[in-house]
């Protein structure tokens, strides 16, 4: 152990108090014998540039991304994994040899293995998807969604534009819905997603009325502070599958955590005990 060097890595994002990414990554550097760190690197909208392009000076590996910077990191990426740039959005940035920033999305992936943790069973072909949303976690989860066959993707934002600028980036399986109109849209589908800020701790809860939803519609929410969200207590109650954040948390972090630290972990029981255990 003494002999390997030490890695530095953290999580851009503003605010990222509530983060418990530090407790994924150490747990695994602990785990694995591995000499570094992962800590908090709380950066406002108009130093985000400054801050990735310090990153390679300070001697970090590389960083996760989280809201609000998931879109306007890119910019300044000297290469992009393709699912990062079929995305148009980033979540993991890895300093290379040289210094150049490699930028990644791996949410998506993250996303799909947390609904088959949840539910073995799930199948994206079983029918329609509403993502509530259009943000950089909304752009990597109706991606991910395509790919697994979700047949149409129905997207509702606040901002009717950012919807609009998703479906038109992604083909004619995505279908804008007015906001005004989202608890309609719930009509036939098989999954409702949230991917916005609402019913996290500290923000506004979703306003949103689950009647139209089918009862064997499956629900999840990007969020995992609180672990169960109004809106997921709302679905619990009235017999839906839930599927909380932590898990999209957990899976999208490991290869990350590989891309800086050259060793792929696993999501055991143990890590969701330690992460839990910081609610």
């Amino acid at each position: 152990m003494s002999d390997l060097p030490f890695v530095l890595a953290g999580l851009i994002g503003w605010p990222v108090a509530h983060t418990r990414s530090p407790a994924i990554h150490n747990h695994w550097i602990a785990q694995h014998r591995l000499k570094g760190a992962y800590v908090q690197l709380p950066v406002p909208p108009e130093r985000l540039e400054a801050a990735i392009r310090g990153l390679s000076a300070l001697g970090f590996a590389g960083c996760n991304v989280t809201v609000p910077h998931k879109v306007n990191a890119i910019r300044f990426m000297d290469e992009l994994h393709p699912a990062a740039r079929r995305v148009a959005a980033i979540n993991t940035i890895v300093v290379q040899p040289d210094g150049r920033l490699l930028g990644m999305n791996n949410d998506g992936a993250g996303y799909i293995q947390s609904l088959r943790d949840a539910d073995p069973t799930w199948r994206g072909n079983a029918g329609p998807a509403l993502v509530l949303g259009a943000g950089g976690a909304a752009r990597a989860i109706v991606v991910a969604l395509l790919d697994e066959g979700v047949p149409e993707l129905r997207i509702t934002n606040r901002t009717l534009e950012r919807a609009q600028a998703l479906a038109e980036a992604l083909g004619e399986r995505v279908k804008v819905v007015p906001w005004a109109e989202r608890n309609e849209a719930m009509a036939g589908v098989s999954l409702l997603v949230n991917t916005t800020t609402q019913g996290m701790h500290g923000q506004s809860t979703l306003d949103v009325v689950l009647d139209a939803l089918p009862r064997a519609a499956m629900v999840s929410d990007a969020i995992y502070i609180p672990m169960e969200t109004p809106l997921l207590t709302q679905a619990r109650l009235r017999g839906h599958r839930t599927v909380n954040g932590l898990g999209m948390l957990l899976n999208q972090a490991r290869p990350a955590f590989e891309s800086w630290f050259g060793v792929m972990p696993e999501v055991t029981p143990e890590l969701r005990a330690a992460v839990e255990a910081t609610f």
